[in-house]
């Protein structure tokens, strides 16, 4: 039997485990299974790789995508220069090699949305996800700014500082940051939401709910929202793809 899963913290309401399942059972796959391994630091991470037979492959998730780094034997070009890692493909010699399918389910979900106008964005948040996004911004020729709670080197803006008149010149927001994911579902990130227009794409990696609070404001004021759900089903195959299991 194959092993696959998701390597997190607090992962109770894993999407790709769901997906997997479904997959599996979508298309008569017998021999490979999807577990999550919920771990309360990554330090316990090669307990996973030595103990768990048949593992071919896991995805990763919120806080390991940057941690695991260190523990893997070779990374992908394109996640070393992103600078995280989601997925990881288990070799049969053993080796732990290192991939990034975040940028992949991004732009598949965000390009078909673009126009002529949309040239800046804010990147909300710091973490493993949001090097992705900015990697693939990079890659599709949008400008882009970092906010977060403090202002420091390669950090646009903080929550304190941004203005209307930032968000006007910003019409792609991407919220990269947790807040308003189930069940705190009436947080979201503190910005002038009063800046935004029907001009303006909001991106929310969040997927549950499937309507946050950051999203329901875009859409109180005209612009194109999408949640993280179509981004995460395009990395999942691509990792799958990667996997290459048959």
């Amino acid at each position: 039997m194959n092993k696959l899963g998701l390597l997190g913290k607090n992962i109770s309401y894993s999407f790709s485990r769901a997906y997997f399942k479904e997959k599996f059972e979508t298309e008569n796959i017998n021999h490979t299974t999807y577990d999550n391994f919920d771990i309360e630091n990554i330090e316990l991470f090669p307990t996973i790789i030595k103990n768990t037979k048949g593992l071919k492959g896991l995805n990763v998730t919120i806080p390991y995508k940057e941690k695991v780094i260190p523990y893997l034997d070779k990374i992908n070009k394109k996640a070393k220069a992103i600078g995280a890692v989601n997925t990881i493909k288990i070799t049969k010699k053993g080796k732990l090699v290192g991939y990034n399918t975040d940028c992949y389910g991004f732009k598949k979900t965000l390009k078909p949305l673009i126009k002529s106008h949309h040239k800046n964005a804010l990147i909300l948040g710091t973490g493993g996800a949001s090097k992705a996004i900015a990697y693939t911004l990079d890659e599709m020729g949008i400008t882009y700014k970092y906010v977060s709670r403090k202002l420091s080197v390669g950090i646009g803006f903080s929550y304190d500082t941004l203005t209307e008149d930032d968000i006007k010149n910003h019409q792609i927001i991407i919220n990269c940051t947790p807040l308003g994911t189930f069940p705190d579902i009436e947080d979201c990130p503190n910005i002038p939401y009063e800046g935004i227009s029907k001009k303006h794409i909001l991106f929310d990696l969040i997927y549950n709910p499937e309507e946050t609070k950051f999203l329901k404001h875009g859409k109180e004021n005209q612009a194109r929202i999408i949640n993280g759900l179509g981004m995460l089903e395009f990395q999942a195959e691509k990792a799958w793809s990667i996997w290459n299991i048959k």
